[in-house]
């Protein structure tokens, strides 16, 4: 198994957060499900990998359309999320680029908004190429960067009052590849064919002070972290700020509707 700086501050990052995560960002990402499994020709009997799955939201969605799948994450309170949420589901805990399965295994592989959070993508790609039939298909998510919408408005907040990002926290090793011709550059270089990326946005409605919760007060992500570290005059700042550049996104009843930007490749093997 291959680990960086990154890859340690991930398990960190990670470690614990499951509730948090299936409360806040899982529910984000859950728009992305559909066109992903599309993208990977998940269908009736499909064997099908969906790597990082968090609290099993692709899993679950793939076993109703009939596939066969299996599952892995790097944390092991998603993996038993995972297991709770979608029951006889085969889901290990293996942190990428370790595929714990064999050459040409599978017919698909799925990764929603993961390999933005692996150390090397390049030796991730080089494992689900792996693990993937000849003719198989390969469809992954990712955020673009930098991050918008949905993703920076606790940042925006923490901007603003002029906290710094710590230094001992990473800059993502994907950084350079959040732009969609850089994302196919990369999925082509790994040895992919037929590679095509598509540019999906949509609106994540949710009530504010939920989003606070999940993204600033949990301790998931980036932000999440950064907020827990400050005192609570300093909070106290941020949270204003965050109420104020809220209600650019007023949506009514209470909510505000977040854009969310994320990229889809889907190739062949």
């Amino acid at each position: 198994m291959m680990t960086n700086d990154f890859d340690l501050y991930e398990r960190e990052l990670w470690a614990g957060r499951a509730p948090a995560y299936q409360r806040g960002f899982a529910r984000l990402t859950r728009f992305l499900v559909d066109p992903l499994l599309d993208a990977a020709g998940v269908a009736e009997g499909t064997r099908l990998l969906d790597v990082g799955t968090g609290t099993g939201v692709v899993s679950a969605e793939a076993v109703r359309r009939g596939a066969v799948v299996s599952a892995i994450d790097a944390d092991p309170q998603m993996a038993a999320a995972a297991r709770a949420n979608v029951p006889g589901l085969d889901v290990r805990v293996a942190v990428l680029p370790d595929v714990p399965f064999g050459d040409a295994e599978f017919a698909a592989v799925t990764g929603n908004c993961v390999i933005n959070h692996v150390g090397v993508p390049e030796a991730t790609l080089g494992a689900l190429r792996r693990v993937l039939r000849p003719g198989g298909r390969l469809a992954l998510s990712c955020w673009t960067m930098p991050g918008s919408g949905a993703l920076a408005l606790v940042r925006e907040a923490i901007d603003e009052v002029g906290v710094p990002v710590p230094g001992d926290i990473p800059e993502p090793p994907f950084m350079e590849h959040g732009q969609a011709l850089a994302f196919r550059r990369l999925v082509v270089a790994a040895g992919f064919a037929d590679a095509a990326v598509e540019e999906v946005t949509w609106e994540h409605v949710v009530d504010p002070e939920d989003w606070w919760e999940t993204g600033a007060l949990s301790g998931v992500g980036t932000n999440g972290v950064i907020v827990g570290r400050q005192d609570a005059a300093t909070v106290a700042r941020i949270k204003a700020a965050y109420d104020r550049l809220a209600t650019r996104y007023a949506a009514g009843g209470g909510k505000i509707a977040l854009p969310a930007h994320a990229l889809l490749v889907g190739a062949t093997r």
